[in-house]
């Protein structure tokens, strides 16, 4: 299984970017119950396939108002073709855990 992560925003507005195949790891069975969770969470508009027109759901919240944070991240998740966009501060715990386990562990 590969899994990507692209972050972007942040004060600077640096992207970064950083990717794990999953294929050779002792803990795959680890990562994959992660990246079930992270998806599953993910809310319908969320979720789009890879090359379809992706909704970004964090620009408007509840009420149609913007739910951004001032300076925070946007992610953008791909496993397996299918890509989940979200942003701070409306990320699950799995979707956090999981982006940054990605940019830290990542290549």
């Amino acid at each position: 299984m590969r899994i990507e992560v692209r972050r972007t925003g942040g004060f600077a507005g640096i992207e970064r970017r950083a990717e794990v195949d999953t294929a050779a790891l002792a803990d795959a069975s680890v990562w994959h119950a992660l990246v079930e969770a992270a998806l599953a969470e993910a809310a319908p508009a969320e979720a789009a396939p890879v090359g379809a027109a992706l909704v970004e759901a964090a620009r408007s919240g509840p009420g149609g108002g913007p739910s951004r944070m001032p300076d925070g991240f946007s992610y953008e998740i791909t496993v397996d073709g299918r890509t989940v966009r979200c942003a701070e501060p409306h990320l699950t715990g799995a979707q956090r855990e999981l982006a940054s386990r990605v940019l830290r562990e990542g290549a």
